[in-house]
């Protein structure tokens, strides 16, 4: 048995229909850096760097418990991105003015972060979560 992990990376692929917009959300506004750019005669594609990836599994049950923490309600579809930031507070005023709708203002959860929700470009809920510590 290797002690090389299988899987190097994660990376999450989002077919947006306005990619201009999209792009300038995530990498202008939100600040993933560019990786990687190509384009051909069949479309483009852009590689954002989203700093450390994990794959967070979750049942139904506790996805609704989340929802309930952080909204209020049962909003999100069977896929949500979250993204840890250093202040949720301004990053989420920061996303909303740049057109994302606010789902759900920052609020303190019971792991001890402040989480906002948003719908965003891509047809993505966003998650951004700030770590409170002790």
């Amino acid at each position: 048995m290797s002690d090389q992990p299988a899987v190097r990376e994660l990376r999450l692929v989002v077919t947006a229909e306005d990619y201009d917009a999209a792009l300038h959300f995530y990498r202008g506004v939100l600040g993933l850096t560019e990786q990687g750019a190509y384009a051909s005669e069949d479309g483009r594609v852009t590689i954002l760097d989203a700093g450390r990836a994990t794959l967070e599994l979750t049942d139904p049950n506790h996805a609704a418990f989340i929802d309930e923490v952080e909204v209020g309600r049962r909003v999100a579809g069977h896929i949500r991105v979250a993204f840890q930031v250093d202040d949720s507070v301004a990053t989420t005023a920061k996303l909303a003015a740049a057109g994302a709708e606010v789902v759900a203002e920052p609020t303190r959860t019971p792991w001890n972060s402040l989480n906002s929700r948003l719908e965003a470009p891509g047809a993505l809920q966003l998650t951004l979560f700030t770590e409170l510590g002790e």
